[in-house]
């Protein structure tokens, strides 16, 4: 499929040093739609929707606010750190606001697999189905989200 030119503009703002050093879409040669598009089947196989994935990140990510870096064991399964630096960044969607520089590393202990994201995974995942390209250094797959998260 055919990208519009404002899609253009969201693939090139993707790309390694405009938003981020390594950019969006690490390795992956398909186009924006394309890689949502497989995403999205994926989350349809498994049953649950990007919103669902990003308030469980959104929970985890809360919880771990007060936390000074420091990480919290959650229903004695999920160990939880979020690493907080300086600066903010806008949404390559060109969405209305600006994200905190976070990291938040979740390990789910009973399933020994761990993920990270950042505040800005967490937006692009909620409102654009966005789990960055393969090769991304902060790719969330979803079906191994799910099980990190849910499992």
């Amino acid at each position: 499929m055919k990208l519009t030119p404002s899609e253009e503009q969201i693939m090139a703002r993707m790309q390694p040093g405009v938003i981020t050093l390594n950019g969006f879409l690490g390795f992956d040669t398909r186009n924006l739609n394309e890689i949502i598009a497989d995403d999205e089947k994926v989350l349809e196989m498994l049953g649950i929707s990007a919103e669902e994935l990003a308030e469980r990140m959104q929970y985890f990510s809360d919880k771990t606010f007060e936390s000074y870096d420091l990480p919290v064991l959650i229903d004695e399964i999920y160990e939880v750190e979020t690493n907080i630096v300086r600066g903010k960044l806008p949404c390559p969607f060109r969405h209305p606001g600006i994200y905190r520089k976070t990291i938040t590393t979740l390990t789910n202990r009973k399933q020994q697999i761990t993920v990270r994201w950042t505040a800005l995974s967490i937006h692009t995942i909620k409102e654009h189905h966005f789990f960055e390209g393969k090769g991304s250094p902060f790719r969330l797959d979803p079906q191994i989200l799910k099980k990190a998260l849910l499992d």
